[in-house]
């Protein structure tokens, strides 16, 4: 939450400098406040694990957040009960007849596919070109910010020579970005994905702001200059076994995987995970539902352009 400060105290240009937010008495008195409406359209095929995911980090927040989940009508989920998709998730023709502060939408299994070989692409198709009047801020995380990519900006994925697997060390490109405020110069973030984005690409698109990427992992953090589209190639919410047991499934496979780097001690998967991306994923999230959806949002959504 903000730092409230009577209007005209000097510390105020101090902290604006150093991207720390304040409030000023002025704008706390006109503030209106009232639960934020969350939408997270899960495309994961561990539905639930997914779910706890990010609400742990969504929930990491003073923040009042009213979530819903949706679901794919055009491909149901083979590994989840159907009972529980039908008891909490809504379908793409409920959702879309209301308005929400926020969107985030997962990452999925299919980043080899090209984008229109994907059974849902038409309607995922269909909940971008939606997000455009009905959603504030959208959150994009792995295959979906390559998808997101290529939808609003023409950025096309690519392949990599080798598997990025692991958790990598990342460099804050831009430190005065709303979305980066405490953020360490240096952070770690895991990674799991066979495609990239060129980052040159994105940079080339004067309306989004590249804001910190790897040299291992390549680009990590995008968004729009107006912070309505947040693109992050990583999973910063996964739990601290996640990455083991994708790394267990494919060994009991017999599948040719690689030990994620950085990720066990020592790198050796007899060993136990070393977890050093949890403050940081707490801090992207809190960040994101704060200075971007929250600070920014319309008090009627009926507003929203």
């Amino acid at each position: 939450m903000p730092v409230r400060i009577q209007d005209g105290l000097p510390a105020i240009r101090t902290l604006a400098r150093e991207n720390v937010f304040v409030m000023t008495e002025q704008r706390a008195q006109t503030q209106d406040i009232r639960p934020l409406r969350l939408l997270i359209l899960n495309l994961m095929p561990t539905k639930i694990t997914t779910e706890t995911q990010l609400l742990r980090v969504l929930g990491n927040t003073p923040l009042q957040v009213e979530v819903a989940f949706l679901r794919t009508k055009s491909y149901r989920s083979k590994n989840t009960d159907p009972q529980h998709l039908d008891s909490f998730y809504q379908t793409f023709e409920q959702a879309r007849e209301q308005r929400w502060d926020g969107l985030v939408i997962t990452g999925a299994p299919v980043e080899k596919m090209p984008f229109g070989s994907v059974d849902y692409w038409d309607e995922l198709v269909q909940i971008f070109e939606w997000a455009r009047t009905n959603v504030f801020s959208t959150f994009c995380i792995c295959w979906a910010a390559q998808a997101a990519l290529y939808y609003y900006y023409g950025i096309e994925k690519e392949p990599v020579d080798a598997k990025v697997f692991g958790v990598f060390e990342h460099r804050v490109r831009d430190s005065k970005n709303k979305l980066t405020r405490g953020f360490d110069d240096v952070f770690y973030a895991p990674h799991s994905r066979h495609t990239t984005i060129d980052t040159a690409a994105v940079e080339a698109r004067r309306s989004i702001e590249v804001l910190a990427d790897s040299e291992e992992a390549g680009l990590y953090l995008a968004a729009s200059v107006d912070g309505r589209l947040v693109f992050a190639t990583g999973h910063s919410e996964y739990d601290a076994d996640t990455l083991k047991l994708e790394y267990d499934r494919d060994v009991a496979a017999g599948l040719e995987i690689a030990v994620p780097q950085n990720y066990f001690v020592d790198d050796d998967p007899t060993k136990p995970v070393l977890v050093r991306w949890r403050a940081h994923a707490n801090l992207l999230f809190s960040n994101w539902l704060n200075y971007c959806v929250y600070q920014e949002t319309p008090y009627d959504l009926n507003e929203l352009g």
